[in-house]
């Protein structure tokens, strides 16, 4: 794999944030013994510096097809770096501390870009999942029956018991209203019931008086004593009476008082030409 040296100096070198960075210690290849180096992690290439500040990396180790797991070397808290191939090398690294060695043995199984085609896949399957759920609760939503209020449920008895207010009063009838009557007759006027009347419109002045009695009902009429003929034949007369249908009937009732007058008129014609 041919690589640029100026790029991969000023990816080393520039201000893109690394995903790690920290002194570790670094065993030699042909030289055994352990260098103390700067590394800085961006992504899948892990650089190192003979210094903190120096401007140009030592060398560079892409992180592609390896594996880090710990290792047992003369320096403590060492791990190694190793990849497939029979001929690669083998890099041999010891940190600091237990911590800066397990947030580097980390962030370098992470490094990979096989790591992220996982994660990749691993967060599609999850998205998937997630639709097709969302997609199943709404199916279900729209298949659900629309409960709607009916009137009887929206309608609220008053005197319900869960509601807890107190029964309606009950309004005391009113007495019947009986026509006034005289004599034991109903009134010939069928007047309006005094307690149907406005306050104040009572006959009588009812209402200025202050008293719930009806006014004194008039004396009936009774016939002079001096009219020989009684009510029977009163009625037999009339013409009114029930015997009273024919015309003829009629007629002679009504003819009777001129029948009458002609009579003394022809009486006082008589008496003149005597």
């Amino acid at each position: 794999m041919k690589l640029n040296e100026r790029s991969l100096v000023c990816y080393a070198t520039c201000d893109s944030p690394a995903d790690n960075a920290g002194f570790l210690s670094k065993k030699g290849e042909r030289n055994t013994a352990y260098h103390r180096r700067w590394f800085v992690l961006k992504g899948n290439m892990l650089f190192y510096f003979e210094e903190r500040e120096s401007r140009e990396p030592v060398g560079v180790i892409i992180l592609e097809g390896c594996t880090v797991e710990l290792c047992e070397a003369a320096e403590e808290f060492a791990f190694a770096i190793k990849f497939d191939c029979a001929k690669a090398r083998t890099y041999v690294l010891a940190a600091e501390s237990q911590a800066a060695m397990e947030s580097w043995v980390k962030s370098l199984s992470r490094a990979s870009f096989d790591y992220m085609r996982l994660v990749v896949k691993e967060l599609e399957k999850q998205l998937e999942e997630m639709q097709r759920g969302l997609a199943g609760s709404r199916s279900v939503q729209r298949r659900s029956p629309i409960y709607r209020k009916t009137k009887s449920a929206l309608c609220v008895n008053p005197t319900s018991p869960a509601l807890g207010l107190p029964p309606p009063r009950e309004r005391a009838a009113a007495p019947p209203c009986t026509p006034l009557k005289e004599n034991g007759c109903a009134v010939w006027n069928n007047a309006p019931c005094v307690d149907t009347l406005p306050a104040g419109d009572g006959p009588g002045g009812l209402a200025e008086s202050g008293s719930g009695k009806p006014p004194p009902l008039p004396p009936r009429r009774r016939t002079s004593s001096g009219n020989t003929c009684g009510t029977g034949a009163l009625l037999a007369d009339s013409p009114v009476c029930p015997g009273t249908v024919c015309f003829s009937k009629l007629h002679d009732w009504y003819g009777r008082e001129i029948t009458e007058l002609r009579r003394e008129w022809l009486e006082s014609q008589e008496s003149h030409k005597l």
